[in-house]
């Protein structure tokens, strides 16, 4: 678990409401979201000392089970919630849109994929990168679990519902994810575009480079949208929280973390 108290700046006005507030602010959840809570969080417990916020990751379904059950109090999705997670009285808050994209190792040669490709690579039927014009090397699959938000928009969207090889190497979370394949010369994975640096390198998708531009025009197809969800209506620091997310500095907080801003 992550508590964050680093200082940050924020526009006073956007914190005003946090004044008078006290207490503590359980967050957990998809971890494509982590970015941008941290600085919140960060900013929310400068300007306040008397706010305590805490952060972990998990995943989309860890996220949406924890909220449920009173564990948490905003619990993070990076997908709409499932309609027997929001049978529990679940609210969700679209706050951001995300890309999701394949990445490889800055190594590997192979600049572009198609979608077909990207669907036998994940089945297994297509297991040496020089098949794809790149180095006589094995193709090593990295994938998330079942409750990842981010994979299951990969498994629906480019996938287009087609199985992952039952061999893939399951990571945890977006950031196991970027270091795995940085590691590996032969590695294909998948990340939240947010997350894409100069460790990884994200191929062209039927010849279109997944950036923010092209995920807001939709140029790019593979995107989803960022949730935090909460059981009930949010009152009091919750909605406070929300609500600044949802402010000019919020949104800055998005566009930094590599997203793209949503209002409320």
């Amino acid at each position: 678990m992550l508590i964050c108290g680093l200082a940050a700046f924020a526009q006073a006005s956007d914190l005003d409401a946090f004044q008078d507030q006290s207490g503590t602010l359980n967050i957990a959840g998809g971890t494509a979201h982590i970015p941008v809570m941290k600085q919140a969080a960060r900013a929310i417990m400068t300007a306040n000392p008397n706010i305590r916020i805490t952060i972990a990751g998990g995943g989309s379904g860890v996220g949406a089970q924890q909220v449920a059950k009173g564990l948490v109090t905003i619990g993070n999705t990076g997908r709409a919630l499932k309609p027997s997670e929001a049978a529990h009285g679940l609210i969700s808050f679209p706050f951001a849109i995300d890309g999701v994209a394949v990445i490889l190792n800055p190594d590997n040669p192979v600049t572009q994929l198609t979608q077909q490709q990207v669907i036998g690579i994940y089945a297994g039927r297509i297991d040496n990168w020089q098949a794809l014009g790149g180095d006589d090397r094995r193709i090593n699959l990295f994938t998330r679990d079942e409750a990842s938000g981010t994979r299951a928009v990969f498994v629906k969207k480019l996938l287009s519902k087609q199985p992952v090889a039952t061999f893939a190497n399951v990571v945890a979370s977006n950031g196991a994810m970027k270091t795995s394949v940085a590691r590996d010369p032969g590695a294909i994975g998948y990340s939240s575009v947010g997350y894409i640096d100069d460790s990884v390198r994200a191929p062209a998708l039927d010849g279109v480079v997944p950036t923010n531009e092209a995920c807001a025009s939709g140029e790019y197809p593979i995107v989803r949208k960022l949730y935090m969800n909460t059981k009930g209506e949010p009152q009091g620091l919750t909605r406070s929280f929300i609500d600044f997310v949802y402010s000019a500095q919020g949104a800055e907080y998005v566009r930094q973390s590599g997203y793209i801003p949503l209002l409320q």
